[in-house]
């Protein structure tokens, strides 16, 4: 249907992505990645705005006092050396899209152009947001800091994945992907004498017990096909019933 209404959005949206996973740029990195973006869709006519030093969001029209619908792509790479030999692989040591960020963020410029070419007024508008920093855990925090969903009722994203033919589009009900969270452990232990080590707490060898059950919690203990933490127990409950 898109080779139809635009014969050559497809090649140009490949162009697009080709450009971006040559010249990859980590989290919180990506001027370039964003530069090249608003070009692309100067290009298409639509104005952009910049609420970080990276990433980007872009708003169509639609029905007026209706919530905005938000479609959102990441645009950061990995730490990663490429080896794939592709004549479009990454020109920056150490460093690709291993993630197909790339692919997200040509996707994203792709629908907008499919947007705008419709006769009739989107039922509600639409807004773009290209996030940075997705691998580093932050950058969707600083995005809604800096108000890219005010007035937003809906968002969407994608991911490719390789486990699917090409073509196909795959929607499920529920958690799909994981999150990134931070947490402190601290662990208190008891001085004591080298020859009398039964009369101390080594704090080191409780954080390596911590490290290794934690680990077999996922592994061990949860039906792999759901997301972790289980439904039925959170994990504090987990953690707490393995260490009491």
């Amino acid at each position: 249907m898109v080779a139809s209404i635009h014969p050559s959005l497809f090649d140009r949206m490949v162009a697009l992505r080709r450009d971006l996973h040559r010249h990859p740029e980590l989290g919180w990195e990506e001027h370039r990645t964003t530069d090249r973006l608003i070009g692309a869709l100067d290009d298409l006519g639509l104005p952009c705005q910049r609420p970080l030093e990276t990433g980007l969001v872009a708003d169509i029209d639609g029905s007026p006092d209706v919530p905005v619908v938000a479609i959102r792509a990441d645009i950061d790479a990995l730490p990663i050396q490429e080896e794939t030999g592709l004549p479009y692989a990454s020109d920056v040591p150490g460093v690709m899209h291993a993630c197909g960020h790339d692919a997200h963020a040509a996707m994203l410029v792709g629908a907008a152009e499919i947007l705008l070419s419709r006769s009739e007024p989107l039922p509600a508008p639409v807004r773009l947001i290209f996030q940075p920093a997705e691998e580093l855990g932050s950058g969707a925090r600083s995005m809604i800091e800096a108000g890219v969903l005010r007035g937003v009722g809906a968002i969407f994203g994608g991911h490719v994945d390789r486990h699917y033919p090409t073509g196909t589009v795959v929607a499920v009900n529920g958690t799909v992907n994981a999150s990134t969270d931070g947490f402190r452990v601290s662990i208190r232990g008891q001085q004591g004498h080298a020859a009398r080590p039964h009369e101390t707490v080594d704090a080191v060898v409780v954080g390596s017990l911590i490290v290794m059950a934690v680990q077999t919690v996922v592994s061990r203990e949860i039906d792999p096909t759901h997301p972790t933490p289980g439904k039925d127990m959170p994990m504090r409950s987990r953690l707490s019933t393995r260490f009491r």
